[in-house]
């Protein structure tokens, strides 16, 4: 089974290269990278609130990019830069994930850029379905 990669030529801040792509898809399995709220390669401005909604529009587009949909998400990894935020962010995560929850891991870290959310996962579709 061939392996597709989304998105390989894509940039982050200051118009920098990034080295890896957005997703990769392989025997049904799509593993979409770390999504920041990012846009035009920069973090938006705005709170967790403002965040957590760009982020999770970066993995649906992906998703959705893909061919896959919320429902076909098995496992979500979160990161958090501050812990406070945690209840706002599941509150809001819920809205997208509610009807099919995934499997979760939510921590608290230092990010690598400066944003406040940072989430990844891995989605599953039977292959001809």
């Amino acid at each position: 089974m061939p392996i597709k990669r989304y998105g390989t030529v894509q940039t982050g801040a200051g118009g920098k290269a990034l080295p890896f792509a957005r997703a990769v898809e392989a025997d049904g399995w799509l593993y979409v990278s770390g999504q920041v709220a990012m846009e035009d390669g920069e973090i938006i401005d705005g709170n967790i609130i403002a965040q957590t909604h760009k982020t999770i529009a970066n993995v649906l587009a992906i998703l959705d990019e893909a061919g896959y949909g919320v429902e076909d998400v098995v496992r979500v990894g979160v990161w958090l830069d501050d812990p406070r935020d945690f209840w706002t962010f599941n509150k809001i995560y819920q809205e997208y994930f509610g009807e099919h929850p995934p499997a979760r891991a939510c921590v608290q870290s230092s990010m690598m850029v400066d944003c406040k959310v940072e989430i990844d996962c891995v989605a599953y579709k039977k292959k001809g379905a």
